[in-house]
């Protein structure tokens, strides 16, 4: 029953938080920029109106790519909630990404073929900085247990505070904020050419969404393992982090990717490499 009940919560958590977190963005953006914003539940108006709209795809192999990404998506969300494998939820859900990009790349239009080149990149940027991520909480607590990390007695910020620092480069990629927004984003001027999911319309274009939804809803839990001791503190962190996401996103501009490369790579391996010195050191 225990089970059953934290299945449903995250099938559940994953579109309903998802989509309040896209809409506060929206709303922090728009007092940001100087201006009034939708309400907070314009992202679930967005996606019913998408719901009812004529599904049109290029190929069967497109909508495929599409289910199996909000799939993997909510597998590993669920996996989250039932405190398993961290390593086993890291490659769910990338595999949910690899999908996404196979989707885009089954279309000859030059504007999803260019999104998901640069989409392949931003995975490339930002994968192996989770697995390094993943390698010190391991190294910390002993443990790729969710149960068992939850269970640490002390702050993991404490200890691996350059590592989060590195999640907060992996986040950025996975919300598609600037300076790393190169695939797609919701600014107005990639509405109409959205990069990715340029051909997504209709029905799979909503699966999309949602799927995004509940992706930022695990990279938000994988942000509270640095601070499970006290919810207060968790929730603290919750909210400085996204908000520095938000204020990130508005104070620089979009970058190319090889200085998304070049850059994350440098800064985060090296952030890395330092954090698991000093880990192995303490």
């Amino acid at each position: 029953m225990r089970t059953a009940i934290l299945i449903a919560s995250g099938l559940a958590a994953g579109p309903l938080i998802g989509g309040l977190v896209s809409g506060l963005d929206r709303i922090l953006t728009a007092r940001m920029q100087s201006r009034i914003g939708p309400p907070v539940l314009q992202p679930f108006y967005d996606v019913v109106k998408l719901l009812f709209k004529e599904p049109l795809v290029v190929n069967v192999w497109q909508a495929f790519c599409a289910y199996c990404y909000i799939a993997a998506a909510s597998i590993a969300l669920v996996l989250f909630f039932l405190q398993s494998d961290l390593l086993l939820i890291f490659f769910v859900q990338a595999v949910g990404a690899i999908f996404l990009v196979i989707g885009a790349l089954s279309s000859t239009s030059p504007y999803s073929q260019i999104g998901a080149h640069r989409e392949l990149l931003q995975i490339l940027s930002y994968e192996p900085l989770l697995v390094l991520v993943v390698v010190g909480i391991y190294l910390e607590t002993g443990s790729f247990k969710l149960a068992d990390i939850y269970a640490w007695k002390h702050p993991l910020l404490l200890k691996i505070p350059f590592l989060f620092i590195v999640l907060g480069y992996a986040l950025t990629i996975k919300l598609r904020k600037s300076p790393f927004d190169l695939s797609t984003s919701h600014h107005a001027h990639q509405e109409l050419v959205k990069g990715l999911l340029t051909d997504y319309s209709g029905l799979f274009l909503a699966l999309t969404e949602v799927g995004h939804w509940v992706e930022v809803v695990l990279l938000l839990g994988f942000c509270t393992l640095f601070w499970a001791t006290h919810w207060i503190g968790m929730a603290l962190l919750l909210v400085a982090t996204y908000f520095l996401e938000v204020l990130v996103d508005n104070i620089t501009s979009r970058m190319n990717w090889r200085w998304m490369l070049s850059y994350v790579w440098g800064v985060g391996l090296t952030l890395s490499i330092v954090n698991l010195i000093w880990l192995q050191q303490g």
